[in-house]
């Protein structure tokens, strides 16, 4: 099979014309990893054949018109899978979730693709991977909705290294004794639109996120793009199983609270333990019922009735502000 790469048999090169003629058109590259030849260079070596990993380098910042062009327009070319095939990599898209890896982890990135329309806007990034010769590459609307698998990508789309959750006795050494901590436990959450709306919400409290073990929650794109760069800022962390987390946390100081629908204590009117986590279940099925009757605490949020609950990510929300407000 053809790679992303493969435009078919090379067409015969075209020698001048004697006393020099103009060529055709000539693809620029940009900020390549290892440098590039000179934009005329009839030796010019051609990207190899078969599927290219979407950090491969090759990268074209512009497309020219040829010699004379009076300006510059995106370069026509067929973008890689819709997923790095690498488990190691994430594809991330939308102007919040990219500049937060640039911001704090601008060695993660190893390709960027944008519309041109945000060249400006992103000029310290591109500036960036041109000094650490990382690609970058100009494409049109259509390729970043078949990179991004969405048109939700505000014109960007980034390749990056995805960063590994933190054991939980890692985490808990980041912790200055005797300090304030939240944490929400995730117990059967999956959808990806309600994980990043928890990023978001737990970025804005300072919390950190817990994953169960066993758990195939990860971040992905739609994640990131949702928690708008918040999930840069989370400690995601990796729990042993549910009878030594709990010990853990306990030995650090940490109450438990399982949130349910009803049933619970009424949380404005509860009082928060200085170190919370919050035990969120799934949607519909709830949490694991003997990991809820662990739990120091069940809380659940009163409401009018008109609703039988609020979803998840924003039950979430208003767990975490109760909490922030107690701790003022």
């Amino acid at each position: 099979m053809a790679g992303p790469w493969d435009r078919g048999p090379r067409p015969p090169r075209q020698r001048p014309a004697p006393g020099g003629g103009p060529r055709g058109p000539v693809q620029r590259d940009g900020g390549e990893r290892g440098g590039g030849r000179g934009e005329d260079a009839p030796h010019a070596r051609r990207p190899p054949a078969g599927p290219a990993r979407p950090h491969d380098t090759g990268t074209a910042a512009r497309d020219t018109t040829g010699p004379g062009s009076a300006g510059a327009r995106p370069a026509p070319f067929d973008p890689p899978p819709a997923r790095p095939a690498r488990r190691e990599e994430l594809r991330l898209y939308g102007l919040n979730a990219v500049d937060a890896v640039f911001r704090r982890r601008p060695e993660a990135i190893r390709k960027v693709y944008l519309a041109e329309a945000r060249i400006a806007a992103l000029k310290p990034l591109l500036a960036w991977c041109v000094k650490h010769r990382v690609g970058y590459r100009v494409v049109g609307d259509e390729d970043l909705d078949r990179l991004a698998a969405s048109s939700h990508h505000e014109g960007v789309v980034a390749d990056v290294l995805r960063a590994a959750p933190l054991p939980l006795e890692a985490w808990l050494r980041t912790l200055a004794p005797g300090t304030p901590a939240l944490a929400i436990w995730l117990d059967g959450v999956g959808n990806p639109h309600n994980f990043g709306a928890i990023l978001r919400s737990a970025a804005h409290f300072g919390a950190a996120v817990l994953l169960p073990a066993g758990s195939d929650l990860a971040l992905s794109g739609a994640a990131a793009r949702v928690a708008e760069g918040g999930a840069e800022a989370v400690p995601l962390v990796r729990l042993p199983q549910p009878n030594v987390a709990l010990e853990r946390l306990r030995d650090a100081g940490f109450g438990l609270a399982a949130t349910v629908v009803r049933g619970g204590d009424d949380l404005f009117a509860a009082r928060l333990p200085q170190r919370l986590v919050y035990v969120m279940g799934a949607e519909g099925e709830g949490m694991d019922p003997a990991l809820a009757a662990a739990c120091d605490l069940r809380l659940s949020i009163p409401g009018s009735g008109a609703v039988e609950s609020l979803n998840v990510a924003a039950a979430t929300a208003v767990f975490l502000a109760q909490w922030a407000r107690a701790e003022r």
